[in-house]
């Protein structure tokens, strides 16, 4: 029987600035595609593992009080619902200190990214379990060009060791809660969890993500989502 050691928290407490669709609040997290609401993948992905003790799901602190009846359309012996803070460090920080004891690895998604991939996870997972941090990437294939103000091309920038960071990015519990109460204490806060292990040199090594899972940030994201499902065996 599998060790169930792993913590999730789901990063879906944005106020979903660059959508327009009007679903629930026109939060895009929790806005319908392929046939579920956005939050809803994710969260039951993860639950599938036998590994998952536990995910939290951090909504706006709108939501959390009374969340959508959908949301309980999975394990809830697995689930809780943790409010949402000012920023992401600290609605990610609020998801950790809700996490229980047993959650000796903990894995941070963004709500945003509906197709994440078994095999991403197990490969976070399995580097995780090392002792050190890993986030789910893929290398930079397209030319960079660095540009002003004006949208003049300032250079072009080298792209031989470039990766476009994904989720899920996983990491010891005891890593990832230093690096975030560190974080706090300078007052620090970040849009990506292994960019806060980085500013101590805590180790993070990347691991091959996948071009499905794209992260749905303006209203064309959800007709592209919709064309990717369903996912591969």
């Amino acid at each position: 029987m599998s060790l169930r050691d792993v913590g999730v928290v789901i990063v879906a407490a944005g106020a979903s600035t660059r959508t327009t669709g009007t679903d629930q609040g026109r939060l895009k997290q929790l806005r319908w595609v392929a046939g579920k609401p956005m939050l809803l993948h994710s969260l039951q992905t993860f639950q599938q593992r036998a590994d998952v003790a536990m995910v939290v799901c951090v909504l706006p602190s709108s939501y959390a009080g009374d969340p959508p009846p959908w949301i309980f359309q999975c394990d809830v012996e697995r689930m809780l619902i943790s409010v949402g803070g000012k920023d992401r460090s600290e609605s990610v920080q609020n998801g950790l200190e809700d996490l229980p004891d047993e959650c000796r690895i903990v894995l941070i998604h963004d709500a945003a990214r509906p197709l994440v991939a078994p095999g991403t996870i197990d490969r976070v997972v399995s580097e995780a379990r090392k002792g050190h941090g890993a986030i789910a990437a893929l290398p930079v294939v397209d030319t960079l060009k660095q540009v002003d103000d004006a949208g003049m091309i300032v250079r072009t920038v080298e792209r031989a060791d470039l990766w476009r960071a994904q989720t899920p990015q996983g990491f010891p519990r005891d890593m990832i809660v230093r690096a975030h109460r560190e974080a706090r204490a300078a007052g620090v806060s970040a849009t990506d969890d292994a960019a806060l292990c980085e500013r101590l040199q805590l180790p993070v090594v990347v691991v091959r993500g996948s071009e499905r899972a794209l992260k749905v940030t303006e209203d064309g994201d959800f007709a592209r989502v919709e064309a990717l499902f369903p996912l591969p065996e």
